[in-house]
Protein backbone atom coordinates (compact mmCIF):
# COMPACT_ATOMS: atom_id res chain seq x y z
CA UNK A 1 0.00 0.00 0.00
CA UNK A 2 1.30 3.32 -1.45
CA UNK A 3 0.57 6.15 1.25
CA UNK A 4 0.45 9.77 0.64
CA UNK A 5 0.40 12.60 2.56
CA UNK A 6 -0.76 16.11 1.77
CA UNK A 7 1.36 18.58 3.60
CA UNK A 8 1.40 22.42 3.73
CA UNK A 9 0.37 25.68 5.14
CA UNK A 10 -3.16 26.46 5.90
CA UNK A 11 -5.77 27.38 3.10
CA UNK A 12 -3.40 26.01 0.47
CA UNK A 13 -6.17 23.36 -1.16
CA UNK A 14 -5.33 20.14 0.96
CA UNK A 15 -8.68 19.04 1.87
CA UNK A 16 -10.04 19.10 -1.67
CA UNK A 17 -6.57 17.64 -3.53
CA UNK A 18 -7.23 14.99 -1.05
CA UNK A 19 -10.65 13.79 -2.60
CA UNK A 20 -9.75 14.42 -5.84
CA UNK A 21 -6.96 12.01 -5.98
CA UNK A 22 -8.89 9.60 -3.78
CA UNK A 23 -11.46 9.84 -6.91
CA UNK A 24 -9.04 10.03 -9.06
CA UNK A 25 -7.21 6.51 -8.08
CA UNK A 26 -10.56 5.46 -6.73
CA UNK A 27 -8.78 5.36 -3.51
CA UNK A 28 -9.66 5.51 0.28
CA UNK A 29 -8.67 8.84 2.14
CA UNK A 30 -8.56 10.05 5.82
CA UNK A 31 -9.50 13.40 6.07
CA UNK A 32 -8.17 16.18 8.08
CA UNK A 33 -8.81 14.73 11.68
CA UNK A 34 -7.50 18.00 13.76
CA UNK A 35 -9.77 20.31 11.85
CA UNK A 36 -12.79 18.09 12.55
CA UNK A 37 -11.42 17.93 16.51
CA UNK A 38 -10.74 21.68 16.88
CA UNK A 39 -13.91 22.56 15.61
CA UNK A 40 -16.09 20.45 17.88
CA UNK A 41 -14.41 21.82 20.95
CA UNK A 42 -15.85 24.49 23.34
CA UNK A 43 -12.53 25.55 24.72
CA UNK A 44 -9.50 26.42 23.41
CA UNK A 45 -7.24 23.32 22.15
CA UNK A 46 -4.53 21.88 24.65
CA UNK A 47 -0.85 20.67 24.51
CA UNK A 48 -2.81 17.24 25.45
CA UNK A 49 -5.29 18.00 22.45
CA UNK A 50 -3.04 18.32 20.03
CA UNK A 51 -0.80 14.73 21.31
CA UNK A 52 -4.70 13.24 20.77
CA UNK A 53 -4.69 14.30 17.11
CA UNK A 54 -1.23 13.13 16.39
CA UNK A 55 -1.97 9.84 17.83
CA UNK A 56 -5.07 9.51 15.42
CA UNK A 57 -2.86 10.45 12.41
CA UNK A 58 -0.04 7.91 13.61
CA UNK A 59 -2.82 5.40 13.67
CA UNK A 60 -4.51 6.17 10.92
CA UNK A 61 -1.65 5.98 8.49
CA UNK A 62 -0.74 2.78 10.09
CA UNK A 63 -3.72 1.03 9.38
CA UNK A 64 -4.62 -1.40 6.73
CA UNK A 65 -6.47 -0.04 4.18
CA UNK A 66 -8.13 -2.14 1.36
CA UNK A 67 -7.45 -0.50 -2.12
CA UNK A 68 -7.54 -2.03 -5.14
CA UNK A 69 -5.30 1.02 -6.42
CA UNK A 70 -2.96 0.34 -3.50
CA UNK A 71 -2.69 3.89 -2.59
CA UNK A 72 -4.43 5.83 0.71
CA UNK A 73 -4.11 9.68 0.86
CA UNK A 74 -3.77 11.33 4.11
CA UNK A 75 -5.21 14.90 4.84
CA UNK A 76 -2.14 16.29 6.62
CA UNK A 77 -0.12 14.10 8.43
CA UNK A 78 2.38 14.69 11.41
CA UNK A 79 4.83 17.32 9.66
CA UNK A 80 2.51 19.77 10.45
CA UNK A 81 1.71 18.88 13.64
CA UNK A 82 4.99 18.73 14.53
CA UNK A 83 5.54 22.21 13.36
CA UNK A 84 1.89 23.49 15.18
CA UNK A 85 3.43 21.96 18.60
CA UNK A 86 6.45 23.82 18.33
CA UNK A 87 4.67 27.35 16.94
CA UNK A 88 1.93 27.14 19.62
CA UNK A 89 3.68 25.49 22.89
CA UNK A 90 7.14 25.51 22.06
CA UNK A 91 7.99 22.05 22.55
CA UNK A 92 6.48 18.44 20.52
CA UNK A 93 6.55 14.72 22.22
CA UNK A 94 9.81 13.26 21.05
CA UNK A 95 8.27 10.25 19.30
CA UNK A 96 7.09 12.34 16.13
CA UNK A 97 10.65 12.26 15.04
CA UNK A 98 11.05 9.04 15.32
CA UNK A 99 7.59 8.54 13.50
CA UNK A 100 8.51 10.52 10.84
CA UNK A 101 12.33 8.96 10.26
CA UNK A 102 10.17 5.60 10.12
CA UNK A 103 9.01 5.55 6.36
CA UNK A 104 5.07 4.86 7.03
CA UNK A 105 4.04 7.76 4.56
CA UNK A 106 5.78 7.27 1.10
CA UNK A 107 5.77 10.60 -0.52
CA UNK A 108 4.77 13.97 0.92
CA UNK A 109 3.05 16.32 -1.62
CA UNK A 110 3.51 20.11 0.02
CA UNK A 111 0.87 22.16 -1.30
CA UNK A 112 2.69 25.72 -2.14
CA UNK A 113 0.38 28.92 -1.38
CA UNK A 114 -0.87 29.99 -4.49
CA UNK A 115 -4.11 29.96 -3.24
CA UNK A 116 -5.66 32.98 -1.44
CA UNK A 117 -6.33 33.00 2.39
CA UNK A 118 -9.66 32.57 3.74
CA UNK A 119 -10.45 33.02 7.12
CA UNK A 120 -12.67 30.51 9.04
CA UNK A 121 -13.15 29.56 12.84
CA UNK A 122 -10.02 27.10 13.22
CA UNK A 123 -7.50 28.92 10.59
CA UNK A 124 -4.44 30.61 12.81
CA UNK A 125 -1.79 31.35 10.20
CA UNK A 126 -2.51 33.95 7.18
CA UNK A 127 -0.35 36.32 6.03
CA UNK A 128 3.74 35.85 6.13
CA UNK A 129 3.28 33.60 8.95
CA UNK A 130 1.95 30.88 6.47
CA UNK A 131 4.90 31.59 4.22
CA UNK A 132 7.40 31.06 7.14
CA UNK A 133 5.66 27.98 7.88
CA UNK A 134 5.95 26.67 4.36
CA UNK A 135 9.76 26.89 4.24
CA UNK A 136 9.48 25.29 7.92
CA UNK A 137 7.50 22.26 6.48
CA UNK A 138 9.50 21.94 3.29
CA UNK A 139 12.93 22.11 5.84
CA UNK A 140 11.32 19.18 7.95
CA UNK A 141 10.57 17.04 5.15
CA UNK A 142 14.44 17.17 3.84
CA UNK A 143 15.72 17.09 6.75
CA UNK A 144 13.62 14.03 7.67
CA UNK A 145 14.91 12.68 4.37
CA UNK A 146 11.44 12.43 3.39
CA UNK A 147 10.37 11.71 -0.47
CA UNK A 148 8.13 14.65 -1.29
CA UNK A 149 6.91 17.02 -4.49
CA UNK A 150 5.77 20.50 -4.25
CA UNK A 151 2.22 20.81 -5.66
CA UNK A 152 1.68 24.43 -7.47
CA UNK A 153 -1.11 26.01 -9.34
CA UNK A 154 -4.18 26.69 -8.80
CA UNK A 155 -7.60 25.02 -9.62
CA UNK A 156 -7.18 21.95 -11.79
CA UNK A 157 -3.73 22.49 -12.30
CA UNK A 158 -3.12 21.32 -8.30
CA UNK A 159 -4.34 18.08 -9.55
CA UNK A 160 -2.57 17.27 -12.87
CA UNK A 161 0.50 18.33 -11.05
CA UNK A 162 -0.23 15.75 -7.91
CA UNK A 163 -0.65 12.98 -9.96
CA UNK A 164 2.01 13.92 -11.86
CA UNK A 165 4.14 13.49 -9.15
CA UNK A 166 2.92 10.10 -7.84
CA UNK A 167 3.29 8.72 -11.42
CA UNK A 168 6.79 9.97 -11.26
CA UNK A 169 7.65 8.55 -7.80
CA UNK A 170 5.12 4.88 -8.50
CA UNK A 171 5.09 4.84 -12.18
CA UNK A 172 3.14 1.36 -11.77
CA UNK A 173 0.32 2.79 -9.75
CA UNK A 174 -1.32 2.96 -13.21
CA UNK A 175 -0.36 -0.68 -14.25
Amino acid sequence: MIRVALTGPECTGKSTLTVQLAEHYNAPYFSEYARDFIGSLQREYTYDDVVHIAEVQRRQAKQDVPSGAGIAFFDTYLIITKVWFNVVFGKYPGWIDEELKSGTIDLYLLCNTEIPWTADDVRENGGEMREKLYSIYEKELQDKGCRYAVITGTDSERLIHAIEAIERFFPDICS
